[in-house]
């Protein structure tokens, strides 16, 4: 379940419909910056795949990762349909992943920020299942997966890294569907912002204040809310103090009593 308390990387459930071969888009090109990424001294690398990596180690995964590759906001880093070729490590910027059933409807699976992987949905049918569109312009590091896996069996650090990656996926499936399977509107907000919030602290943020990348309807479409259910319960958690809201500005202003919502659920 999804817990404010562990490093957790949202990413699409790979058991969605997907949208039929037809309506299948080509990725829309996207900027590749000339020079190279150094996993060695990129200050998210304890966030990343690197993590326990020695020196040397490191200095060969400098050789296996691509060209950064920068995305527009509202554009798209992958689409589902896609042939899988890669992982990409969120270097800047923010991203949602969506899946569409066959009646055109989009239903946003995750948020994914720097130091997060996306495209693992693609390794178990050598295609994408879901699409990944930047929330901001974005920068991404390219990891081609053939020779990570090769990388893989030579370091087993780098293997079990990627394992336990992987393994959150699996976890964090699980927490999505309780969230929307057992918790009240209420529940479900207070969850998904104690995790931004947790997560974005990792990464040197303000444990209380952010600003939401995403709009009222993409969080809506996440934790399976219409779109007024969200907005009136930003409403009432500012009304009981619980927040401050400004537009996207967003400031935690009583954590323990958006804890006590969530109940002995944990986020």
């Amino acid at each position: 379940m999804l817990n404010p308390n562990a490093p957790t990387s949202d990413t699409a459930p790979q058991d969605a419909l997907l949208r039929p071969a037809s309506e299948r888009r080509d990725p829309i090109p996207m900027k590749i910056d000339a020079f190279k990424v150094a996993c060695s001294s990129c200050n998210l690398r304890e966030l990343c795949l690197p993590v326990g990596l020695s020196q040397p180690q490191l200095t060969q995964l400098d050789t296996l990762v691509g060209a950064r590759k920068s995305v527009k906001r509202g554009d798209a880093l992958f689409h589902t349909g896609d042939s899988f070729k890669s992982v990409y490590a969120v270097r800047t910027g923010f991203f949602k992943t969506r899946i569409s059933s066959e009646d055109g409807r989009d239903q946003v699976t995750g948020f994914q920020m720097a130091g997060e992987l996306l495209g693992l949905d693609g390794i178990s049918t050598d295609r994408h299942a879901c699409d990944a569109i930047a929330l901001e312009d974005s920068q991404v590091c390219v990891i081609p997966y053939s020779q990570l896996e090769e990388l893989s069996r030579e370091f087993s650090d780098l293997q079990h890294q990627f394992h336990k990656i992987m393994s959150r996926e699996i976890v964090r499936d699980h927490g999505v569907m309780l969230l929307l399977g057992s918790m009240r509107a209420e529940e479900r907000l207070a969850a998904f912002l104690l995790n931004l919030t947790q997560r974005l602290h990792a990464r040197g943020f303000s444990a209380s204040a952010l600003v939401l990348r995403m709009t009222r309807e993409e969080i809506g479409s996440y934790l399976g809310l219409k779109l007024e259910t969200v907005s009136r319960t930003f409403s009432k958690f500012q009304d009981e103090g619980l927040l401050e809201v400004k537009q996207r500005d967003i400031r935690i202003t009583d954590e323990p009593g958006l804890k006590a919502l969530v109940n002995s659920v944990r986020c």
